[in-house]
């Protein structure tokens, strides 16, 4: 290195050389950028973050719409009596609400030791946790990662974040620093409230949780694996729930009680250390056979089908939540099966015993019950793989029709001839490649039946069957509120006598030409029979269910106007239309769709009812998960008939039962008012009637709409007779009230008017207003003059006795003056039977 003068003076200039001099000013202002922009990068990227947080912060929920409530709980019917009857629940809403002081501090303690130590230190996360997660992250590459998660993000997971099982990794980053900004506000937010955070926490934590065995929620599990209340628990017991949640299916103490115990060692080890529980109690529990007492049953969470009952009361309550509160159809469902929601119906238990063990009753029902068939299948087929090709029962039979079967109608002997029949047509159909996709079969016994009873006084269904045979799925055909057929001739009270009562237009004295007539169509009409009875009342009509008197009534009032009552007494499926529903016809049930049994029952309720029509109400209230009223089903009253048509009605078809077609429904123990109904070809059979205190409808048919054999046409009022006699078995015949609107009258029964001398009498009862006031005379017969004797001129003459008269004499013989006919009276006693 040379430090001489000439070169230190080159070294110089070439420092304060100009070139130098750039190449320095370059140096530093490249220096200067590269800072700068080194700080910008930096702040934007803190602005960025900055803003990303803000933007996580201000996406997140609003601490004050959080609801960490668990959703999913189970709802409880109840009969009418307060008896739980029902539960119902969604495959994870069948929790059971408790509060935290219902659930054991072993419980509570188990729970926190083994799933987040520090619950009672921390605000809503856990630092400690964190930095022991990402310590135990770095170290194992991402592998066998901890969680920290607290108790309270696991709540908000869980009931907030509830997506959280499809989301991604940037969606997982994204919920997670949500969740534990929202631990946070929680937890402060019921601080400053005032609130125990922990306990409400903690209490709806427990709700919450998944117990496995289709158990969510801490009452839940607590039944299904021991068969007790939580309250219940013991710290053993304790301890096998609290290791369940980490994985259900694992730790599930029916099917691996070898990991269950693994697990529920670290639980009470944890409550060792934690000073949760002392020595000897870790060793008590340890030492516990307490998987022998763990219930071993089926982890299937289906409980037996519901009732037809519960069937039709789900249905309406759908229904009702839709109309009256606006739910959409799945926010109904999910009301209906995990709101946790109470339903106090109207159903009498004891009423539905006896109709249950009547119509399972063989002895009640043909002897050639037949079985019917209901069939279903969805194949793939291999030259189509992407069609799935529908099959019904209604195509099984026209294939055996195609094939020359042509009496082929869907009943057989056997469920096993029908089985056959199916796997006869699914090897016509199903070829080698083909997939099935689904299939249903299920047998029913043939023919059916339904029936419905009512409190007519407050519109209460207190039994109900929707058909005859086992019950093997919820929610199948119910034929007591789904199945529409024909009423049959027990439409003539409903849709032509009464209207015709009702105004004025006849009376029960009232006397109508049975003989040959036809409808305006052209159409011969005839009675059931087959004959013509001449001139008769209308009570006679009623009473043996002449068609030819109803449908003359029918059309002297207009089919309208009947058809106007009937819409008033909730028949939905008439239709407004003079070439449908507004036809002769409908005098004799003839309606296109048909009515169901409990339309039926709800109408001859109105008539028992003294004319007032209440809907039929299949539950009175249901309370929320809150207590709180969801639906007051109070039934609105419509007036139908007079006080006085309901009772005049009730009286002829008390003769129906008495006397006529009804005489199979006699009550022993009861007065019984009814009417019968059978369609053509006796397709429909029914029979709708009532008591001082309960109305009752039945149906029986076969499914398949095919005519009842003559022999079998009676069994629906069998069954309608010893249901209603048991359930009335105690109670007083306090008979039907007669209102003061109606009067009675003697009455001759030929003509209608009031009896005169030589009528064929019978007591009659009417409105006020339309008490006859002519006497009939075309019976009276004058009675012949006897001829006074002429005295024997040799015989002395007696004179007249004091105070007798002596007969005025005309052309010197004396005459006898005719008795004029003693008037019947228009009120006779009470006791006077009519003589029909």
């Amino acid at each position: 290195m040379n430090f001489g003068k000439k070169s230190v003076s080159g070294k110089r200039e070439k420092i304060n050389s100009s070139s130098a001099k750039i190449e320095k000013t370059a140096g530093v202002t490249a220096l200067r950028v590269l800072f700068f922009g080194l700080l910008t990068i930096v702040a934007m990227g803190i602005c960025l973050g900055i803003g990303a947080f803000r933007g996580l912060i201000d996406s997140a929920p609003d601490i004050s719409d959080v609801n960490i409530m668990p959703m999913g709980y189970a709802t409880f019917i109840y009969d009418s009596d307060g008896n739980e009857i029902q539960k119902l629940n969604s495959s994870d809403g069948n929790r059971i609400s408790v509060s935290i002081d219902e659930i054991p501090e072993s419980m509570q303690h188990a729970i926190v030791a083994v799933e987040d130590s520090r619950f009672y230190e921390h605000n809503g996360i856990d630092p400690q946790g964190i930095a022991r997660a990402v310590f135990v992250a770095v170290k194992n590459r991402g592998k066998n990662m901890e969680g920290a998660s607290t108790i309270t993000q696991q709540l908000l997971k869980n009931n907030v974040f509830t997506n959280w099982v499809h989301e991604g990794s940037m969606e997982r980053f994204r919920r997670k620093f949500q969740e534990q900004y929202l631990a946070v506000k929680l937890e402060s937010s019921l601080k400053a409230k005032g609130l125990n955070a922990k306990d409400i926490i903690l209490e709806n934590y427990l709700n919450t949780v998944n117990f496995g065995a289709g158990a969510y929620g801490i009452q839940t599990a607590a039944q299904t694996y021991f068969g007790k209340n939580c309250a219940d628990l013991n710290l053993s017991e304790s301890s096998v729930l609290a290791a369940i949640p980490q994985n259900p299916s694992k730790y599930n103490p029916k099917r691996h009680p070898e990991y269950n115990a693994q697990r529920r060692k670290k639980v009470l080890s944890d409550m060792l250390k934690q000073n949760y529980i002392s020595q000897a109690e870790y060793d008590e529990a340890l030492s516990d056979d307490v998987y022998s007492r763990v219930i071993q049953d089926s982890d299937s969470t289906t409980d037996q089908p519901y009732s037809y009952f519960v069937d039709a009361l789900v249905s309406r309550l759908k229904e009702d939540l839709m109309t009256q509160k606006g739910y959409s159809e799945i926010q109904a469902k999910n009301a209906i099966y995990s709101g946790g929601l109470k339903i106090y119906t109207t159903q009498d238990q004891s009423i539905q015993q006896i109709m249950d063990e009547e119509f399972q009753n063989p002895d009640n029902y043909p002897a050639e019950t037949e079985i019917g068939l209901d069939w279903a299948l969805s194949v793939k087929h291999a030259d189509k793989p992407d069609e799935i090709k529908n099959y019904s029962q209604e195509m099984l039979q026209k294939y055996f029709r195609d094939q020359g079967d042509e009496g082929f109608d869907l009943l057989f002997s056997t469920e096993e001839e029908a089985q056959a029949a199916v796997d006869t047509y699914k090897a016509a159909i199903v070829k080698d490649g083909d997939t099935v996709v689904a299939e249903r079969t299920s047998f029913t016994p043939e023919p059916q039946a339904s029936m419905v009873i009512m409190d007519q006084y407050t519109g209460y269904v207190k039994g109900l069957i929707g058909g005859r045979g086992t019950k093997t799925a919820s929610l199948t055909l119910n034929r007591g509120t789904d199945t529409y057929r024909q009423p049959g001739s027990t439409f003539k009270i409903l849709s032509t006598y009464g209207p015709a009562l009702d105004t004025d237009a006849i009376t029960l004295s009232t006397v109508v030409a049975d003989e040959p007539y036809q409808y305006e169509t052209g159409t011969p009409l005839k009675n059931a029979d087959g004959r013509y009875h001449g001139n008769v009342t209308i009570r006679k009509s009623i009473e043996n269910s002449y068609n030819i008197v109803a449908v003359k009534t029918l059309t002297d009032i207009t089919p309208q106007l009947g058809f106007n009552y009937l819409k008033k007494m909730g028949f939905d499926g008439l239709v407004d239309s003079t070439a449908v529903d507004i036809r002769q016809p409908l005098a004799l049930g003839g309606v296109s769709k048909g009515v169901t049994t409990l339309q039926l029952t709800a109408a001859y309720a109105a008539v028992a009812n003294k004319g007032s029509y209440l809907e039929p109400v299949l539950y009175t209230k249901v309370l929320d998960q809150e207590g709180n009223v969801l639906l007051d089903n109070t039934p609105a009253k419509t007036h139908i008939f007079k006080e006085s048509t309901a009772y005049l009605l009730t009286s002829a078809m008390e003769d129906v039962v008495k006397y006529g077609t009804g005489t199979m429904c006699r009550l022993d123990n009861m007065s019984v008012a009814g009417k019968t109904g059978t369609t053509t070809s006796a397709k429909d059979l029914v029979f709708a009637g009532f008591t001082p205190y309960y109305t009752a409808a039945v149906w029986a048919g076969y499914d398949n709409n095919i005519a009842v054999p003559k022999s079998s046409q009676n069994f629906h009022k069998v069954l309608w007779q010893k249901v209603m006699s048991r359930i009335h078995e105690g109670l007083p015949d306090v008979g039907f009230e007669e209102p003061s609107t109606v009067k009675e009258a003697t009455i001759c029964s030929a003509s209608g008017l009031l009896a005169g001398s030589g009528c064929p009498r019978a007591t009659e009862y009417f409105d006020l207003d339309s008490v006859p006031t002519k006497r009939c005379t075309q019976h009276y017969v004058a009675p012949t003059p006897t001829p006074t004797p002429t005295p024997d001129a040799n015989s002395p003459v007696t004179p007249p006795s004091e105070g007798e008269t002596k007969p005025e004499n005309s052309g010197g013989n004396p005459t006898e003056t005719p008795t004029d006919p003693s008037p019947a009276p228009d009120n006779p006693s009470p006791s006077e039977e009519p003589q029909e």
